[in-house]
């Protein structure tokens, strides 16, 4: 009996022993998971920055219905940044043919409205016609296809890395988009250098000598960019391609070399015919996803399929700071727009009533990208030996970097100031230095007083003059003289 009992408690210990180990080893193969995604990091690259400048687009293509600029990514700022950044004007009818990255990419809509569509690998053709499902032979002459999204002004619209997409502009007005791609992304598998692979048109050879000649390669004689241009088709075999698609060559053939040099963002000569939900239905859908996740979140919102690529960062209900005689700032990170969490990118508006003034700050945890929008103001940066690399007028249409950790600080002109903001963290914070959320707030009176040598009277006027949070009125900027840009 004592043997038997000897024997059970061996063959216990043993199983006991087994089992926590293989415990231990799964929950070690866990947490080694999460540590390496926690180390999933941007590309690091060298900010040296000596002094920083208000940038202009360096490279402008043009297609048959619209404009494409581009800002040099081989300047210092946005080399620091590890992005690249370009806009799109696009004419009434005009279509920006389907393209993918291989990069995170993020865009807002400066002005005007549209359509736009992403198709994702693997999903549903959901948007389909009422009569498709009536027969096979029927269904040829129909159409479906993945969701489409309308666009407007003040949509920040959020597209994975590899996500082909195309916009349509069906509004009166020009349709203006201005685009981050975030090539220090660990999603990017290549170089740090963007690439745009198209699935229509016809590219235009300084267009596709962009991304490549950002490698340090020449784009070399006029012959070799012929060479380069086309879409990316061009370079497959029409016979392999048309028996791919159960085609004939000859449809192959006008796939890979289009006659007419459109370019990128080609008119649609009659309306674009897309499925898409009635105007009330869509507004009803949009506010259905404005309402906060906690709220309706059920744990299906959020698959590849149907997941909230776009919020309008534009509505003063979205504010996240108001100040009704300064202006407003908002903010879009991965809590309001889930799949920012993956991108690891974020976006802030801002929005200054004339000579108001955003409170001197610093990004703890990630590069801005800064796009004026409208207006114009005055701007000072200042590096971490209290330099001042940039003190001067931006205005609308141009593009400046504040890397992280520099302190900013921005003015309103006359005619007010807006800018978009994109952020390399998709939940970039910031510190400020003045104000009642600031640094000095959290510091005890003494510690504020032997810092700076100035008096206990004086630290408390530091601390505490000024009790708005982050968008300050210009008031008491005249009382010292200063004056407005």
């Amino acid at each position: 009996m004592a043997s038997s009992l000897l024997c059970f408690g061996l063959c216990f210990l043993v199983l006991f022993n087994i089992c926590f180990a293989q415990i231990e080893q799964v929950t070690g193969i866990t947490s080694e998971g999460k540590q390496q995604r926690q180390r999933q990091q941007r590309f690091q690259t060298q900010c040296n920055i000596q002094n920083l400048n208000a940038l202009e687009p360096r490279q402008k293509v043009e297609s048959e219905a619209g404009v494409t600029e581009f800002w040099d990514q081989n300047n210092e700022q946005l080399q620091c940044a590890n992005v690249a950044v370009f806009r799109h004007r696009i004419q009434q009818r005009g279509l920006l043919v389907p393209a993918y990255t291989n990069t995170p990419e993020i865009f807002y809509v400066v002005q005007g409205r549209g359509i736009h569509g992403v198709v994702f690998p693997g999903c549903a053709e959901t948007f389909q016609d009422s009569q498709q499902q009536q027969s096979f032979q029927s269904s040829k002459s129909q159409d479906q296809h993945q969701k489409v999204r309308q666009l407007r002004e003040g949509d920040i619209i959020a597209l994975p890395t590899g996500a082909a997409h195309w916009i349509y502009n069906n509004g009166r007005d020009q349709l203006v988009l201005v685009a981050l791609v975030d090539v220090g992304n660990s999603q990017n598998q290549l170089d740090q250098y963007f690439r745009k692979f198209y699935l229509g048109g016809n590219p235009q050879p300084q267009l596709q000598g962009f991304s490549q000649s950002q490698g340090g390669r020449s784009q070399g004689s006029q012959g070799s960019d012929d060479r380069r241009a086309g879409n990316l088709f061009r370079g497959f075999d029409e016979r392999l391609l048309a028996e791919a698609f159960n085609v004939n060559p000859d449809l192959i053939r006008r796939l890979q070399r289009p006659q007419i040099q459109r370019g990128i963002i080609i008119r649609v000569e009659e309306e674009l015919r897309v499925l898409s939900p009635q105007r009330d239905r869509e507004q009803e859908q949009e506010e259905c996803e404005e309402t906060p996740s906690y709220e309706r979140d059920n744990g299906f919102e959020e698959t590849i399929c149907t997941m909230k690529l776009r919020h309008n960062i534009d509505k003063p209900s979205h504010a996240d700071v108001y100040n009704p005689r300064a202006g407003r700032v908002t903010t879009v990170n991965r809590f309001n727009l889930p799949i920012l969490r993956d991108l690891q990118l974020s976006a802030e508006k801002g929005n200054l009533y004339p000579n108001a003034l955003l409170a001197p700050q610093w990004n703890l945890n990630a590069h801005s990208i800064v796009y004026v929008t409208r207006g114009n103001g005055r701007m000072q940066i200042v590096a971490e030996n209290g330099e001042n690399v940039f003190d001067g007028q931006i205005r609308e249409g141009q593009l400046i970097v504040v890397p992280q950790g520099f302190a900013v600080v921005k003015r309103a002109g006359n005619r007010g100031l807006e800018w978009i903001s994109f952020k390399t963290n998709d939940v970039a914070m910031t510190s400020q230095l003045a104000g009642r959320a600031s640094v000095l707030r959290g510091l005890p009176l003494d510690v504020i007083q032997n810092s700076f040598q100035v008096s206990r009277d004086e630290a408390q006027r530091l601390k505490y003059n000024r009790q708005e949070l982050t968008v300050f009125t210009p008031g008491p900027r005249s009382q010292w003289g200063l004056t407005v840009a």
